[in-house]
């Protein structure tokens, strides 16, 4: 029996001995991949905390006007301006012991092993703040042992690479509050509509238990249920000594008031406007529609909320409600680019399409001064004369007669000047001038003017029938008020990266695409648009408004049978407005006619009140001012009724001085003039014989 027992006890020990062993070995190698898992964690080095965050669009001066986010509100905010009471609840209820662990309490989980197993079920979390940090960063919600897993290595890596505030900030920055909300800022705006900073203890107290199950302790879901959550916490709070008792039964009994709804309108400010913002990160800065939509960018336009509402007001003030009449408007600094207001049409809920950018339509006269830009390169002044009168065009290599007409059929059945065929808008000198430089003349020019769109080569292109977008034309203006300085339409000023990086900058732009004498004498002749001492044979252009402006102003009107167009600029703003319908019918109501003219002058002046009133400088060299009659364009004498200071290139002026008014004063000093010969322009042309 003995001899039994010690054999017994023999093997006992042997066993004994072997399960130490292979426990040891065990441990030994549990000791080894820990300390392995340690140092590949350390040799990966700190993973990388980007997470999606709403990109922001910000006005001209930096106020928001809209964000993109694929319906998800995440901003992300340091940790100092998150309410020290929304901190403080967060990590009393989901982790208490964060500051003291190194990503994992196991005591917790342990204690939550064993009420699963009591419970034969999932009753009990054990993530720490760092876990659920790792799993909002980088993981799916799948319950999986290979997710198990990759969250623990996850967790390894941020505990042993950030700090402790760096992980809070992270987790109360990505943290789900339902609605849409990500993030303790978004959370605060939707549910209290105040900024994170600004929660009272009863407010941060109500907002840390939403996360545990959005769609059970919103208190837009069951206020009931979530002053029971509201409790816990401030009871957790007690607890671990971040408030007193009397604290917590002040934030209890506090009635709160919930917004539930984010303090930015869902209606966009300049919806047109962001939406080209928008084409413009994908297509000019070349980002990926997730970087856009949720990258937390930062995008710096160039919009001006002031001057963006002043054009949306004078649109729907202008056209009469009932109308079917659509209407595109650019607004733009003619000295950068910078586009200030945009309106791509009369309802963007209704009609998305951006006519600013996208419709192509014909400008009619409005492309005019690109024509006699080119005619002041090839020996035509303002004061050059051609007949107005009804002229049916033949040409020599069989192509079809071509008749253009006036406005009404108004003729001058006579001679007018470059000036006056400007202001008046005379077809027939246009198509004249056109015809003398060469029809890829015109062509050329309107591609130094930004012009991208394609041009026909045909006698009508002086009218204006190819073709173009609106903000090309607010473009080509703004070359003439910029000096011929070359200059693009500019959206964004620039980008900044979720972590404020910048990644973009609008670069400066300086090249002279146009020559400034030029550039000048145009914007002379353009001012007399406005100007009644212009009018001959009919009424300037602008004359329907010229009672409305209150300062210097170049511009020209345009008008097809299907469109109406307005653009204008002062030295300091351009602006292009278009009126028509979509399928291109006809525009008959003279009211409609009307239109951008109307939009486009009460918007001038709203959009410059307040700032200097600014005169048209001319360039130091190459310009020369004389005063003309403008009738006939020759050199004014003291017995003109009518005298208009006129700009010429330098050594192109005027040398004849008018005679049709002596006759009123025998005494005056300017004798008649010989009989001159017929300028080289009216020998060439057959039509001025």
């Amino acid at each position: 029996m003995e001899i039994m027992t010690n054999h017994g006890f023999r093997k006992t020990i042997k066993y004994l001995r072997a399960f130490i062993f292979i426990s040891l070995i065990g441990m030994s190698l549990a000791l080894l991949l820990f300390l392995g898992v340690l140092t590949y964690a350390k040799v990966l080095g700190a993973p990388p905390l980007a997470v999606p965050q709403s990109t922001l669009l910000m006005s001209d001066d930096g106020k928001v006007i809209g964000e993109s986010n694929n319906g998800q509100k995440r901003y992300w905010v340091p940790l100092k301006d998150i309410s020290p009471d929304l901190v403080n609840a967060t990590v009393s209820i989901e982790d208490k012991k964060f500051y003291s662990h190194h990503g994992f309490d196991f005591s917790r989980i342990a204690g939550a092993a064993l009420a699963d197993i009591r419970a034969f079920g999932k009753v009990q979390g054990a993530s720490t703040i760092t876990q659920q940090y790792a799993r909002n960063l980088f993981l799916e919600y799948d319950k999986t042992w290979e997710r198990k897993l990759l969250e623990a290595f996850y967790t390894i890596r941020l505990e042993m690479n950030y700090s402790k505030k760096d992980i809070l900030e992270g987790y109360l920055n990505t943290i789900y509050y339902g609605n849409g909300a990500y993030g303790a800022e978004a959370a605060s705006q939707y549910y209290f509509g105040k900024k994170a900073s600004q929660l009272s203890l009863a407010e941060a107290s109500m907002l840390a238990g939403i996360p545990k199950g959005p769609g059970i302790y919103s208190p837009l879901v069951s206020e009931k249920r979530a002053k029971f959550r509201q409790q816990d916490i401030l009871d957790s709070m007690i607890d671990n000594g971040y408030i007193s008792k009397k604290q917590a039964k002040i934030a209890a009994g506090k009635p709160l008031k919930f917004s539930g709804k984010y303090p930015n309108p869902e209606k966009r400010i300049a919806p047109y406007f962001q939406d080209a913002v928008k084409n413009a990160l994908k297509y000019q800065l070349h980002l990926d529609d997730r970087t856009i939509a949720l990258g937390g960018l930062k995008v710096y336009t160039t919009l001006n909320i002031k001057e963006q509402k002043a054009a949306e007001e004078k649109i729907k003030k202008v056209i009469a409600s009932g109308s079917q009449i659509q209407t595109a408007l650019v607004a733009m600094d003619p000295k950068t680019g910078n586009i200030k207001a945009m309106v791509g049409g009369r309802d963007y809920q209704q009609s998305p399409f951006n006519r600013a950018v996208q419709a192509i339509r014909q400008p009619g006269s409005t492309f005019k001064p690109i024509l006699y830009y080119a005619a002041l390169g090839q020996g035509f002044t303002p004061s050059t004369t051609m007949r107005s009168e009804y002229t049916t065009f033949h040409f020599d290599d069989g192509s079809s007669d071509y008749t253009p007409h006036n406005f009404n059929n108004k003729y001058a059945d006579g001679e007018i000047t470059m000036a006056q065929a400007l202001a008046v808008s005379d077809n027939i000198y246009a198509v004249k001038t056109h015809l003398f430089l060469g029809e890829e003349t015109l062509v050329d020019t309107a591609k130094k003017f930004g012009i991208s769109t394609p041009m026909s080569k045909v006698p009508s292109l002086a009218l204006g029938t190819s073709g173009v977008r609106v903000i090309e034309m607010a473009n080509a203006y703004s070359m003439l008020a910029n000096d011929g300085i070359k200059v693009e339409p500019t959206l964004i000023t620039k980008v900044e990266d979720y972590s404020g990086k910048i990644i973009y900058e609008k670069p400066a732009e300086n090249d002279r695409v146009l020559d400034p004498a030029k550039a000048f004498v145009m914007t002379s002749m353009m001012a007399g648009t406005f100007d009644p001492k212009l009018n001959g044979y009919t009424t300037v252009t602008g004359n329907s408004v010229v009672n409305e402006l209150t300062r210097p102003y170049a511009g020209k009107s345009g008008s097809t049978d299907t469109d109406s167009w307005m653009i204008g600029y002062t030295p300091q703003l351009v602006t292009a407005v278009w009126c028509g319908y979509d399928k291109g019918e006809p525009i008959d109501l003279s009211a409609e006619k009307s239109y951008s003219k109307q939009i486009w002058a009460q918007f001038m002046e709203d959009a410059l009140k307040g700032k200097a009133v600014k005169k048209f400088k001319p360039p130091k060299d190459g310009v020369v001012g004389v005063y003309v009659n403008p009738a006939n364009g020759k050199l004014a004498t003291s017995d003109c009724p009518v005298k208009r200071m006129t700009y010429y290139l330098e050594g192109t002026e005027p040398t004849e001085y008018c005679t049709e008014h002596l006759r009123h004063n025998q005494d005056s000093p300017v004798k008649p003039q010989p009989e001159q010969k017929k300028p080289w322009y009216k020998r060439i042309l057959p039509w001025e014989h």
